[in-house]
């Protein structure tokens, strides 16, 4: 089973729209998971801003894809490189610490991801 950051179990990103890398609502993953889609972010309209010109739109619907786009207030599982550059560049969106794989903290210190939690 999954552990989140803190410890505890992996909880539920998001199902509506359902994110991560097996498409089951959790920041979960694996070898085969070169993006480690692994935070569990809260949009806005900055950060989706953001993520558009570095070349990945996630506001734009895709229904070949049966992704609806991502609006302001949706969770979705970013890819760890993301959250860091947006970070790097004072985007960075709030993250919903229990559902946030335990792998980030090797690559983001908790106190800081602490400080951008969702409260």
């Amino acid at each position: 089973m999954a552990k989140n950051i803190l410890g505890g179990e992996l909880m539920v990103c998001a199902a509506d729209p359902v994110t991560g890398f097996y498409r089951n609502g959790k920041c979960d993953t694996c070898g085969e998971d070169a993006g480690m889609h692994t935070v569990c972010a809260l949009m806005t309209e900055e950060f989706l801003e953001f993520s558009r010109k570095r070349g990945n739109d996630l506001s734009t619907p895709v229904p070949e894809h049966g992704f609806p786009g991502l609006q302001p207030g949706d969770y979705w599982c970013l890819c760890l490189t993301r959250w860091i550059e947006a970070y790097q560049a004072g985007m960075a969106p709030q993250v919903k610490l229990e559902a946030t794989h335990a792998s980030v903290v090797e690559f983001i210190d908790l106190e800081m991801l602490k400080a951008y939690a969702v409260e």
